[in-house]
Formats: structure tokens, C-alpha cells, sequence
């Protein structure tokens, strides 16, 4: 019996570290974007994945989408498709150099 467990362990230790360190990541940074896309507030400056800068004037709950007001004009975007880095980096006081 205690050979059987013996072949198996190699599997059992890597699908261990995969959960550890693929995962149980991934799982957290789903839950912080979606966290993030229902924290959006109107007056928001966001920054959409495809690198387009703007602030929120309207939010839908109906479509899960929001309106952005950007240097082209109002512009209809799923709440899906705004980047939390990018935005979280853009709204980031930068520190004063001396």
C-alpha cells in the first residue's frame, strides 16, 4: 500500500504547486476585476484595455456597460473591457521628486 502512494505523490506535489502558484491566482485576480468593475463611480478616469483614456459619465446596470467621455467624444463601453491596472496606475498619486 505504501508503494501506491509513493508513485503517486510526484502527481499529488504538482498539482499542489500548480494550485498554489497558477490557480488560486487566477481565481484571485477574477475576483478583484469583478470587484473593481462594480466599484466604478461615475466622474471615474479609467483606461480601457485597448489603451483608450477617458471618464465615466454614465453607468448601466441593465448591460453591465458604461459611458466615456474621451477627447473623440461619448463613447459606449462594457465594464468588462476597462483595465483595473491601468486605471488603478493612472488614478495613483505619483510620488514628488526631489
Amino acid at each position: 500500500m505504501g508503494e501506491n502512494i509513493g508513485q503517486f505523490l510526484p502527481m499529488i506535489l504538482i498539482f499542489v504547486v500548480a494550485y498554489f502558484f497558477m490557480i488560486r491566482p487566477q481565481m484571485k485576480r477574477q475576483k478583484d476585476e469583478k470587484r473593481f468593475a462594480a466599484e466604478l463611480k461615475k466622474g471615474d478616469r479609467v483606461i480601457t484595455k485597448s489603451g483608450l483614456h477617458g471618464k465615466i459619465m454614465e453607468l448601466s446596470e441593465k448591460d453591465s456597460s458604461c459611458i466615456l467621455e474621451t477627447m473623440a467624444g461619448k463613447l459606449k463601453f462594457d465594464r468588462s473591457a476597462i483595465s483595473m491596472e491601468m486605471s488603478k496606475k493612472l488614478n495613483t498619486p505619483k510620488a514628488v521628486k526631489k
